[in-house]
């Protein structure tokens, strides 16, 4: 009987042992582990909040995004990696934002525009 349970223990624990994680650092950044690309739909700057929709239909969503300062902010259009500020952001703008976080609002860790809105409308081939 001490042999059944000993063989028992040994089989249930060393696989709960072996698929232990390693701890994470507390001072470590967390790594993004979403992405949206969709069209800016609102911008506060003095909250430093941007709502970003996506979708297309009923599968419409709305992402709202807490933007630190540290946040780099850059332009896809522009040949030079220079960052812009939240303010130059405008309403109806397409980009592209990494983001982490547990719930609403996530926070953003970059922000990329790709464009317009309504770029393409006037726009010659």
């Amino acid at each position: 009987m001490y042999r059944t349970a000993l063989l028992f223990v040994a089989l249930v624990v060393s696989p709960c042992a072996a698929t232990r994680l390693p701890a994470q650092q507390p001072n470590q950044p967390a790594v993004p582990h979403d992405s949206v690309r969709g069209a800016v739909k609102t911008i506060d700057v003095h909250a430093r909040t941007v709502e970003i929709t996506t979708g297309v239909g009923y599968a419409m969503r709305v992402v709202r995004l807490q933007v630190p300062a540290s946040a780099p902010i850059t332009d896809h259009q522009k040949a030079q990696a220079d960052t812009i500020g939240l303010s130059a952001l405008k309403l109806g703008d397409v980009v592209r934002a990494r983001f982490g976080g547990h719930a609403a609002p996530f926070v953003a860790y970059t922000i990329e525009r790709l464009g317009t809105m309504t770029a393409g409308v006037d726009s010659i081939p």
